[in-house]
């Protein structure tokens, strides 16, 4: 290698050097372009009438045996699955919760705890689609069940939330804007492209009460359907210009 070419790479490796040098120099905001976000959590909420009623029942019997109690506990349940379907409801809309038998005694200071017999007894949850037919359901159990039924629960709630959680989707989204556009003006900025949205949750909110009541003309069951809110909750970051 001739003397000239080993000084010209020579020159070009300093070169080299120096260029890095002066770029690891300069400060850190001036090699990156300062990044700047806000992040911003909202929901959105839709009042929505539902569209369905869940109910809960018992069918509860006591008797001399395990084995009489849970046939009379049968006979009663088969009479209420009969009332069920006699109203409109599918085989798949009603399911049994539990099934027990026990032994049931009676307490008192002279004897102590004195069997008594063996407690039968069969829960259901009863999906009721109708909402509006809820209560003339209700009533028909009642018949077919007699004393030896209990009504633990009749709940509405919203079956397909879907259009309602859409709509509070979106509502969510306005609501986010309008915080981190206040947010960006406050800060002599402007909003940019979304980093990211992320969506927290999208319940369906209700509460497990009993909504029944007596006709005032008649004596018919009535449900109270009521609203109940459908909200979406999400989190979203802008970059800030």
């Amino acid at each position: 290698m001739t003397t000239t070419r080993i000084r010209k790479i020579a020159a070009s490796l300093i070169a080299l050097a120096l260029a890095g040098g002066i770029a690891a120099s300069l400060p850190a905001e001036a090699a990156t372009p300062e990044t700047r976000y806000v992040t911003v959590n909202s929901q959105g909420s839709i009042k929505v009438t539902p569209d369905a009623v869940r109910l809960n029942a018992n069918v509860s019997f006591v008797a001399g045996s395990n084995k009489e109690a849970l046939a009379k506990v049968s006979t009663v349940g088969t009479a209420v699955r009969a009332a069920l379907t006699k109203s409109g409801i599918l085989k798949g809309d009603i399911a049994t919760q539990s099934i027990t038998v026990y032994p049931e005694y009676n307490y008192t200071q002279d004897k102590g705890s004195v069997l008594v017999g063996y407690r039968g007894s069969q829960s259901f949850v009863v999906t009721i689609k109708n909402a509006e037919n809820a209560g003339a359901v209700v009533d028909a159990v009642v018949a077919a069940g007699g004393n030896e039924l209990q009504i633990q629960g009749v709940t509405p709630f919203v079956l397909d939330a879907s259009k309602a959680t859409e709509s509070a989707r979106t509502a969510a989204v306005k609501n986010a804007k309008a915080k981190a556009t206040s947010y960006a003006k406050l800060l002599d900025a402007k909003l940019g492209r979304v980093n990211y949205l992320v969506e927290n949750s999208s319940p369906v909110e209700y509460s497990p009460i009993l909504a029944m009541g007596k006709a005032a003309d008649s004596e018919a069951t009535v449900v109270d359907l009521g609203e109940q809110d459908v909200t979406v909750s999400i989190t979203i970051q802008w970059s800030l210009l």
